[in-house]
């Protein structure tokens, strides 16, 4: 994080583990006016993390490697609209977008989602 005049703040190291193409792909903003949630696409991890902007805590992330809904093969690009849907881009063999609808907060219940397909009751 910097200040608007360039001043350095702080960092958060995601997947630190990661090697090759890295862990960060893209980043996007939510769309609150506060813009209190970054969304990090991990291509390598094949992952979305949300992670809070004010102190750089990772809350969860969601995704896993596949071809089925929520799944990714290189999550590439990543960006919001301003109803808060989520919009995925993929690389490599991906070769599709995903959206991902806003459906209001709720609790964190676990570090990882994995792949978050509806419900039948949705």
């Amino acid at each position: 994080m910097f200040e608007p005049d360039g001043t350095y703040q702080d960092e958060v190291i995601v997947a630190g583990q990661t090697l090759g193409s890295g862990s960060v792909w893209d980043l996007a903003f939510s769309k609150d006016p506060d813009q209190t949630y970054l969304y990090l696409a991990d291509g390598l991890n094949e992952k979305v993390y949300i992670i809070h902007r004010d102190t750089l805590e990772v809350l969860t992330s969601f995704g896993d490697g596949g071809r089925q809904p929520s799944q990714f093969f290189g999550v590439h690009s990543i960006a919001t609209d301003s109803k808060g849907n989520i919009y995925t881009t993929e690389t490599y063999e991906g070769k599709r977008v995903q959206k991902f609808v806003y459906k209001g907060m709720g609790p964190v219940t676990e570090q990882d989602q994995g792949a978050v397909w509806p419900s039948a009751s949705q």
